[in-house]
């Protein structure tokens, strides 16, 4: 079997991981945490939401690093009223994304970039998909590897 065609790959850089850790399960953390965010004007850009084996949820997400001061000032007054166990951060990173109509019929693309990117050394920090994207949260010093492993991987226009 050839290689998948993709549509492109995109880069975002100077970027902030921010993780919003251990949340009870409880309605409306999400909108507590963005509506903070988006209220002091924070653009979020990428959003991972998970739960572990006791119920508690992981929210990560990235930000322009110049917002990442200000975005930890308000998830710590935030954090006090969903009882989150922490907020965690890491700087700098960036993302890197493939697109392409009909990824959902192809499901070699996820094992393909993620296998392209363990061989080049690159550690995924978060992985987020849409229904014709896979994006992951890398290193931002890694982004000039990771785009020539994927171009390696896969079929470019």
């Amino acid at each position: 079997m050839g290689k998948v065609k993709i549509g492109g790959i995109i880069q975002s850089k100077q970027l902030a991981q921010v993780g919003v850790m251990s949340i009870p399960d409880q309605t409306g953390v999400p909108g507590k945490i963005f509506g903070a965010l988006g209220k002091e004007g924070i653009n979020v850009q990428f959003i991972v939401q998970s739960a572990d084996v006791y119920g508690r949820g992981n929210t990560v997400f990235c930000v322009d690093r110049k917002d990442l001061e200000e975005t930890l000032k308000i998830l710590n007054y935030v954090q006090l009223s969903i009882g989150s166990g922490g907020v965690t951060h890491h700087s700098p990173v960036g993302i890197i994304s493939i697109f392409g109509p009909h990824f959902r019929e192809k499901p070699s693309i996820a094992g393909a970039m993620f296998t392209a990117l363990g061989n080049a050394g690159i550690n995924i920090l978060a992985i987020s998909t849409s229904i014709s994207s896979l994006s992951c949260v890398i290193d931002e010093a890694l982004l000039p590897e990771a785009v020539q492993a994927i171009s390696e991987a896969f079929e470019l226009p």
